[in-house]
């Protein structure tokens, strides 16, 4: 009992002294998933939007494509990556195997597909409140997008966070492209893998606080959001 009541002691002893190591792999953890999740925003609102907002050939198989992806096991995706990074890959001249750039990739490719998926059904079910108002307005697609976009503004973020909570509690994917080399690719999670297994429960437990601290911020995040779209709604 004293040993675990000094080890917590001890964790909220690192995060409550900024200690300079813990700082570091939070900082590269926050770097490595909020340049994923915004790269995956950039490429899943779009696809999701298309794929919502009109019917086109191949629409059905993208449809399930997209849903079938938001479960990828990320240790497959973190393999794919590898063998397409590594120096026999096609990308192998690049040089990225091994750096905070391949997991970003790997990330990217695990939340593209949530974001899409989402973003799809939020637009879809949009376009389907919307769609004789359109039709009477005579709205172009362009701006039939643009519109179900920006309506959709609220529940859009609450994607955009629930991809940053899947992203920021990776671990497979990201232990296989980056290697979990220190001062270099080290992240949270696979630090605390890391550290749990040499014995230094002291680091490990105060990333695993941090990390909490973060899934129950976006949490209450998504909550609020829905929260003010609901009251938007009705405003």
């Amino acid at each position: 009992m004293d040993s675990f009541w000094s080890v917590l002691t001890g964790a909220f002893g690192l995060v409550f002294a900024f200690n300079p190591d813990l700082i570091e792999i939070i900082g590269l953890s926050m770097r490595v998933t909020l340049t994923a999740v915004v790269i995956s925003c950039l490429i899943g609102f779009p696809l999701g939007a298309l794929a919502g907002a009109f019917r086109f050939p191949g629409r059905t198989l993208l449809t399930i494509i997209l849903n079938a992806l938001m479960g990828l096991p990320p240790v497959v995706v973190g393999l794919l990556v590898y063998l397409m990074l590594s120096a026999s890959g096609p990308l192998g001249p690049l040089r990225l195997l091994y750096t905070p750039t391949a997991m970003i990739i790997a990330q990217t490719v695990l939340v593209t597909p949530i974001v899409a998926a989402l973003t799809r059904q939020v637009i879809e079910d949009l376009n389907l409140e919307y769609s004789e108002q359109f039709a009477s307005m005579g709205v172009g697609p362009f701006n039939r997008v643009t519109a179900l976009l920006w309506d959709a503004r609220y529940s859009l973020l609450t994607v955009a966070l629930a991809g940053f909570g899947r992203a920021v509690a990776e671990v497979g994917a990201v232990i296989i492209v980056g290697g979990n080399i220190n001062h270099v690719t080290r992240v949270m999670t696979t630090t605390i893998a890391l550290e749990t297994s040499k014995g230094n429960l002291e680091l490990a437990l105060a990333l695993g606080v941090v990390l909490l601290t973060i899934a129950f911020t976006v949490n209450a995040l998504v909550m609020t959001l829905r929260a003010s779209a609901v009251r938007a709604a009705y405003a």
